[in-house]
């Protein structure tokens, strides 16, 4: 019978030390030239299983950097208290073992991960085959050095020279994850400056506000909302898809899709396409569910591209339309932001004289009335409650604040296309929704000049394809809902022919 090797005991003769030294040697001469024969990285040619596998990359690291933090501290320990280490190569094998696994993995990632052309990427790489090799090889000198009268100095210094390469991966894998500055981002001036680092920017409360139309559209409202949504991912040291969000030099050029802007188009610009796709879609920005702009942050966005896209320009040298005006004073631009606070839009908030309309109409229309939120003027109707009872003679009580309208309900409700005339007024609507009314062809010729209008809901009613191919004219609309009206099928073809992004329900 042959004899089974035991890792947890002293080596019998050289057999063990012989085996794991041919055996490391091949490894490291596989890990070294694993590079050389794969080639340049595209992940657009990468397996889905080499992808899949890559991702355990992250995961299966913290093993190899426990293991060897625990070896260097047993070591560490036994050097202050002079006594031998234990007799055993097992916790250094597996150490070894895993760092091989995780580098393997990470090659993968790499390959697979659309790292292309990223040097931190690259540098981390060659790090990690490094420590994976200095692992191997201190494996092996391990083994030898488990005899009795072996000293065991050469490898404690293998096995130190194995934590410091391990350290420095680390810190590079660190820096592609969170970032080159995540260590010193809040280091106070004193370290800053030893390391060579400039001095942090002064708090908001430290910087004199600017009043709107002095800003800087680019530096002080434009690339915060990058800062906040896109950079984390798209920076110096982690720039994905070889693109950098961080300054205005780094969106011109672009990466592996070319420009990321291009400045008099939004509707052209790939930091709009991207965020502006599905959510399922792959090529969906940002992915794997992370927030990305919200609406009122891309209107901002897209608002200084049309106009130009001028790094130079302020708020005063563009056209400022009121909606975005209101978009700005949404913005959330955090600490650390070049402007220390946007202006508040009083313009945009209820006056005393609107709020007294609507407590007085809601004797009328209890609990159909309602501001769209607690800072907007813009208010929502919604007639569900009253059904029927809802008359064109009694809408017509609601002439005075049609104009601030931005969502309209009157499903189920007695209204006719008399009183969507009226919503003609209601310029900044966004949202109606005419179910089971007896509205007809009519309404259309009114709802085609409201051009906000994003969603439109006529299931039920009386509606043909010569009224509602009429919507065609709504760039704006995303959703149209015409389930068991007369239009017909080659109607239906038409409308999604011209306006591909809108989703059409029919109930089919």
């Amino acid at each position: 019978m042959s004899k089974e090797i035991d890792l947890d005991t002293q080596p019998s003769g050289k057999r063990l030390p012989w085996f794991l030294t041919i055996t490391g040697l091949l490894t490291i001469g596989g890990l070294i030239a694993m590079p050389f024969l794969a080639g340049e990285p595209d992940g657009d040619k990468m397996p889905d299983m080499v992808r899949f596998l890559g991702r355990f990359h992250p995961v299966i690291l913290h093993l190899p950097i426990g293991i060897f933090s625990l070896i260097l501290l047993q070591e560490m320990l036994g050097m202050l208290s002079r006594e031998k280490s234990p007799r055993s190569i097992l916790p250094i094998f597996v150490g070894a073992g895993s760092a091989v696994v995780a580098v393997v993995a990470g090659f993968m990632l790499y390959h697979g991960g659309g790292y292309e052309g990223n040097e931190l990427a690259e540098d981390h790489l060659w790090s990690g085959l490094g420590f994976a090799c200095a692992a191997v090889v201190t494996m092996i000198v391990r083994a030898w050095s488990l005899a009795p009268v072996a000293s065991q100095a050469f490898y404690r210094v293998l096995l130190f020279g194995s934590v410091g390469v391990m350290g420095f991966a680390s810190h590079g894998g660190a820096s592609m994850t969170h970032g080159s500055d995540y260590l010193t981002a809040y280091a106070p001036d004193p370290i800053r400056k030893a390391i060579g680092l400039e001095p942090k920017q002064k708090k908001e409360d430290d910087v004199k506000a600017k009043p709107l139309e002095e800003q800087v559209v680019f530096a002080d409202i434009v690339q915060p909302i990058l800062n906040k949504r896109c950079v984390e991912c798209h920076k110096e040291g982690k720039s994905k898809g070889k693109l950098r969000m961080d300054t205005f030099e780094m969106l011109v050029k672009g990466g592996k899709e070319g420009s990321a802007i291009e400045p008099g188009s939004a509707q052209d610009s790939n930091i709009v396409i991207r965020p502006e796709l599905p959510e399922d879609d792959e090529e969906h920005m940002p992915p794997d569910g992370k927030k990305g702009m919200e609406e009122h942050e891309l209107a901002v966005v897209k608002w200084w591209l049309d106009e130009g896209g001028d790094p130079a320009k302020k708020v005063g040298e563009l056209k400022l339309t009121d909606e975005i005006r209101t978009a700005i004073g949404k913005l959330d631009l955090g600490i650390g932001a070049r402007v220390v606070a946007v202006q508040k839009v009083v313009s945009d908030l209820p006056t005393d004289d609107l709020r007294a309309t609507v407590a007085k109409l809601g004797v009328d229309f209890p609990g159909g009335l309602n501001f769209e939120s607690q800072s907007s003027a813009n208010l929502t109707f919604t007639g569900v409650s009253q059904r029927k009872n809802l008359t064109d003679e009694l809408f017509t009580k609601l002439s005075p604040v049609i104009p601030k309208m931005v969502a309209v309900d009157l499903s189920a409700t007695s209204i006719t296309d008399t009183s969507i005339a009226k919503l003609a007024a209601a310029t900044d609507l966004r949202m109606v929704r005419l179910s089971e009314t007896g509205i007809t062809d009519a309404s259309m010729d009114t709802l085609v000049k409201l051009k906000k209008l994003e969603s439109v809901n006529l299931y039920g009613t009386k509606v043909t394809d010569v009224g509602v191919k009429k919507l065609i004219a709504l760039t704006n609309l995303k959703r149209l809902y015409l389930w068991q009206t007369a239009v017909t099928p080659e109607a239906i073809a038409e409308i999604k022919k011209a306006l591909p992004a809108v989703e059409i329900v029919t109930g089919i």
